[in-house]
């Protein structure tokens, strides 16, 4: 039997307040395309199909577009919650969609009742551990004294193996769960889930399943040959350079018989630039980033008026801007120690000059001695009111 791992689609997500949607739906009929090419069985997506427990219609129309080619390219689909989907809502006529190839595991009741399908070799269970907050999980799983994650999870996998125990010796076992499993590597785009300081989870927990499909971390990485995280299929942070992938799984009679990676198509790359604004705009070194989602520091001793928009002119996909001045900014004051002593017009002053990296000039000094006349901070001549 062949697998396709994939996880945190994150539908309907923005980057840096891009629409993603036609980026997202891009990738994901790629996915469709590799399901056929490859001749996939099942496709597991390991939680976060959406960004938000509510989705927007748009969202919902994607991510419905993207199952549907994936289940008619031949797939079976399994599908479990992460951090971000609300579970009550992806579970809604689960019962009725399974008849149909899609198959959802989003209540804990449901953990250790798998997905069963067969192959030459015999059954497979493919079980779908949702998102589990450790707090409300504890009670559900009936071990209200278990400690954050690994306590939470230990008992799920607890169940799953006794589930297993049952079923007849030539089953295979996958297991798909939303969690960070320490060896991990996180990105900047990831919410956090820790409870008490402590979100990450031995992969020792695992132990048991031939494959472990996991999502939450945001990049595609091996932990153990049969412990992976397939990531996210778009980048949504600058960190995330690295080419995005889904793995193939191959199950023969004695379990695992291989993972290969196989990576996913770029809709835009992402790009990141630092220097003097001018130099940006006018030197022809960086036409390549035309094209790039692009985060740009400014490194212009004076902060420059209206960057945004001029950068946006040459490189129409800016998405970030920062400014760090050559040499670093002056050392800022707490606001009593930066006030004590000066004036109204000094004070003003001041904070023009941190906020632009250059006192202001004498058309600047004019609105300001009226602005202050006008708030009647300054009497008419420009001496401070005592």
């Amino acid at each position: 039997m062949r697998l396709l791992h994939t996880s945190d689609w994150h539908v309907g997500r923005t980057f840096h307040g891009a629409d993603l949607l036609a980026d997202q739906d891009a990738v994901l009929t790629h996915l469709a395309e590799l399901v056929e090419r490859e001749s996939v069985d099942v496709v597991v997506v390991a939680g976060d199909l959406y960004d938000r427990a509510v989705p927007s219609a748009d969202a919902v129309r994607v991510a419905t577009g993207a199952l549907t080619r994936l289940r008619r390219a031949g797939a079976e689909l399994v599908l479990t919650p992460g951090n971000h989907d609300s579970a009550a809502r992806l579970g809604a006529f689960g019962e009725f969609a399974e008849s149909g190839g899609l198959h959802l595991r989003t209540a804990v009741d449901d953990l250790d009742r798998p997905v069963l399908l067969h192959d030459a070799h015999g059954p497979v269970a493919i079980y779908g551990i949702p998102y589990l907050e450790p707090d409300t999980a504890r009670h559900s799983l009936g071990v209200p004294d278990a400690r954050g994650h690994t306590g939470v999870l230990t008992e799920a996998m607890r169940r799953v193996t006794a589930d297993l125990a049952t079923r007849p010796s030539s089953t295979r076992s996958v297991v798909a769960a939303h969690a960070f499993v320490t060896g991990g590597a996180g990105s900047e785009s990831e919410r956090t889930i820790a409870v008490g300081g402590v979100e990450q989870v031995p992969g020792s927990v695992f132990d048991g399943a031939d494959y472990v499909a996991l999502g939450h971390l945001h990049g595609p990485q091996r932990l153990a040959e049969h412990l992976r995280y397939s990531g996210s299929p778009v980048a949504y942070s600058f960190s995330e350079t690295a080419r995005k992938a889904v793995w193939l799984v191959d199950l023969d009679a004695d379990g695992l018989a291989g993972v290969r990676r196989r990576d996913l198509p770029v809709p835009r790359e992402l790009a990141t630039v630092r220097g003097r604004l001018d130099d940006l705009l006018e030197s022809a070194e960086h036409d390549a980033l035309v094209e790039c989602y692009l985060s740009v520091t400014l490194t212009d001793q004076v902060r420059p008026v209206d960057a945004m928009r001029k950068l946006r002119e040459r490189f129409p996909h800016t998405l970030h801007l920062e400014w760090e001045p050559e040499g670093g900014r002056s050392t800022v004051l707490r606001y009593s120690d930066a006030v004590r002593g000066r004036s109204d017009r000094e004070i003003a002053a001041t904070f023009l000059t941190d906020c632009r990296g250059a006192a202001p000039g004498e058309r600047e000094d004019e609105l300001l001695t009226r602005a202050l006349e006008h708030a009647g901070r300054a009497p008419a001549g420009g001496e401070e009111a005592r």
